[in-house]
């Protein structure tokens, strides 16, 4: 999380200095430049953020279902005896 905000410091300042580049001396050009810029850069982050929990989620996810698959098959052997014993236990029709 602190990369991620050091990285959008970074672009930040690397895209002020590219707004100034192109704006030339106007001050209030050059204001707007950097704000549409740091728009932009916020926006990227949000989704770099949002794609990093997303895999964080998805790791925990995994490691839930490598921990719990034994149990699900146990639980599967269980049913499927249980399932077995019903239908002996049951009349033809």
């Amino acid at each position: 999380m602190k990369a991620s905000l050091l990285f959008l410091l970074a672009c930040t300042a690397v895209l002020a200095l590219g707004a100034r580049a192109d704006s030339g001396e106007d001050p209030k050009a050059l204001v707007q430049k950097v704000q549409e810029l740091a728009q932009k850069v916020s926006a990227m982050t949000k989704d770099a953020l949002s794609r990093v929990r997303e895999s964080e989620a998805a790791q925990q996810a995994r490691q839930w279902l490598s921990d719990n698959a034994e149990l699900a098959k146990q639980r599967l052997v269980w049913l499927k005896e249980q399932l077995a014993e019903l239908l002996k236990k049951t009349p033809a029709s």
